[in-house]
């Protein structure tokens, strides 16, 4: 069986940022690998002229449903919080 094509779901500046897309699509059951151009080791939101950006894959059969997981927004009311 051939390897799938992977694709490149969403762009983010910094592996911080990247770290949490990633582990919400592994959350949700998506393979995900992260590709990036390392400047050093940086722990704030940097990109200059594409350093520092972080592209995030998926495989193609997963490309739709992880672009609708990440364009979702939540704020503070829309969580549990306290396990109420």
């Amino acid at each position: 069986m051939a390897e799938e094509n992977w694709v490149i779901a969403y762009r983010v500046a910094g592996m911080v940022n990247a770290q949490i897309i990633i582990g919400r699509l592994q959350t949700e059951g998506i393979p995900s690998r992260l590709q990036y151009e390392a400047i050093g080791v940086i722990s704030c939101s940097l990109d200059v002229d594409g350093l520092g950006e972080v592209k995030i894959f998926v495989p193609e059969s997963f490309a739709n449903q992880a672009k609708e997981i990440l364009i979702q927004r939540f704020d503070e009311n829309d969580l549990n919080w306290e396990g109420k």
